[in-house]
């Protein structure tokens, strides 16, 4: 018999010092930045792993430097099971034309390092942040996920699970980040506010093909490079 994965949204998660059972957490990076590919990371945590990943310090990655984040990074590969899904802007620019959808590009990809995850790691509880519609995951959960506890949550990183997927999609998105700049031979900004300059470098250079090699094309200052105006701002 399949088993639907049942929604939470709203429910609050156990304080970080509560037991809890084995578990997978995801997050992404790279969602509101202008340049890079978009990283979805799973991490799967059991009871007695907790204690050493809080002991490494492995929390929402938002709150640490970037050197922390990709330190931290090989510590928890090293110590927990874990899946990556990269997705380089080229291919974000073909999914995006096809979805059009945000965020139901991000539930495609959640899936993949989910179902990824759970075939090496089986849990019966998975932990997202929240973003949109939770049926959106729901649906894009293929035969392994179905049979999950599926928990979508604000502040989800208060979970260490979470908070150790967030660690490393940051890393990866980082590590993307230099290749496509090294690529390009000109340091990309992350963000999408202080990113005009090097847009218009890279547009000057090789027209939207090659800015489509390193940038979500969807924003709104792909738009005013291809109306030409000076003053095109980011997102």
């Amino acid at each position: 018999m399949t088993h639907k994965p049942t929604t939470a949204t709203t429910t609050p998660l156990a304080s970080p010092d509560a037991p809890a059972g084995p578990r997978i957490g995801t997050d992404e990076a790279g969602k509101g930045d202008y340049f890079g590919h978009l990283v979805v990371a799973a991490v799967h945590v059991e009871p007695g792993q907790e204690e050493s990943l809080r002991a490494l310090g492995v929390r929402d990655s938002k709150r640490m430097a970037d050197s922390v984040a990709r330190r931290l990074a090989g510590e928890i590969k090293a110590r927990a099971a874990s899946d990556v899904v990269r997705i380089s802007p080229r291919r974000y620019n073909e999914l995006y034309a096809k979805l059009r959808n945000l965020n139901h590009l991000l539930a495609w990809a959640h899936a993949r390092a989910i179902e990824n995850l759970l075939a090496r790691a089986p849990a019966p509880l998975v932990i997202s942040d929240q973003f949109g519609d939770e049926q959106w995951l729901r649906q894009a959960l293929m035969r392994r996920g179905r049979h999950v506890l599926l928990v979508q949550t604000p502040r989800a990183e208060q979970d260490v699970a979470v908070a150790a997927a967030s660690v490393l999609a940051r890393a990866a998105f980082l590590e993307g980040l230099e290749t496509l700049s090294a690529r390009v031979g000109l340091t990309l900004p992350k963000g999408a506010t202080h990113v005009t300059d090097a847009a218009r470098q890279i547009w000057l250079r090789g027209g939207e093909e090659l800015l489509g090699e390193v940038a979500k094309l969807h924003f709104r200052i792909t738009q005013k490079l291809r109306q030409g105006e000076p003053g095109a701002a980011g997102e």
